[in-house]
């Protein structure tokens, strides 16, 4: 076990690396989240047309942008696997004593990083538009490890994506075709109670929308988790569980 957490950190290291050396995507995915809180969630929140409960509209979409931005950033993962495949070095490390999960929970802590960097930005920006956040350690930490949970499960899903599709032109019209069911069906800019039963009925099958769910219960003063914290670690953990088991069988085929 030591040793696969060694091999983990070894390629998450490598990822990290190349994100310091160029951190340009990290600005330009922050960009996204301020226009969505700033100029959207302003707009809707004096509306007054969707009820959500004893927050404010501004408030209860601030979890789901956040999940949005994970999501966003996670699911064009896969564009950096396919570049590695064309460079040699997906070959060089399937050669490599590392096993398959190793190499792809790696890939996922880097995201993971991503995520977290997206989560600062949010805070940021809720604190300056008064939102009410929750400051309080265990909050903190608990939102922590479900943006963790959630960049992982994205990520992962986006190298099985690379792996079957295995060009940059064909993984970006299937990333804009599922990115944006992903996320509009789910909650995170309005209740599930406000769709029609066949949207909601898909909404429960989303992972998004549990991942949503959880930052909402943690992040907002006065927020409500729908299904239960718990629930939607649960179900998010075992949806990384089942994507890592075919990722790892995915892979290899990357370079055939």
């Amino acid at each position: 076990m030591l040793q696969f957490w060694r091999e983990c950190l070894a390629i998450a290291d490598v990822e990290l690396r190349k994100l310091v050396r160029d951190p340009t995507e990290l600005v330009s995915r922050a960009i996204q989240p301020i226009l969505w809180l700033v100029v959207f969630g302003q707009v809707l929140s004096h509306a007054r047309g969707i009820d959500t409960g004893k927050v404010g509209y501004l408030a209860f979409m601030t979890p789901g942008i956040l999940a949005q931005s994970v999501l966003f950033s996670a699911i064009f993962y896969g564009i950096a696997v396919i570049w590695e495949r064309d460079l040699g070095i997906v070959h060089k490390l399937l050669v490599s004593p590392a096993s398959r999960s190793s190499l792809i929970v790696g890939k996922a802590l880097s995201a993971d990083f991503r995520g977290l960097v997206q989560a600062a930005v949010i805070y940021v920006i809720a604190v300056a538009l008064r939102v009410p956040i929750r400051f309080e350690p265990a909050a903190m930490a608990a939102m922590v490890l479900v943006v963790t949970l959630g960049a992982a499960v994205f990520a992962t899903f986006s190298l099985i994506i690379a792996c079957i599709v295995k060009t940059r032109e064909r993984f970006m019209g299937v990333g804009q075709v599922l990115t944006m069911p992903l996320f509009f069906a789910s909650n995170a800019i309005y209740p599930l109670q406000l769709m029609p039963a066949w949207l909601r009925s898909i909404a429960t099958f989303n992972p998004l929308t549990y991942f949503v769910d959880a930052l909402r219960g943690l992040m907002i003063q006065g927020g409500q988790s729908v299904y239960g914290i718990g629930w939607d670690c649960g179900v998010l953990s075992l949806v990384f569980l089942a994507l890592l088991a075919i990722a790892a069988r995915t892979y290899p085929h990357l370079v055939r």
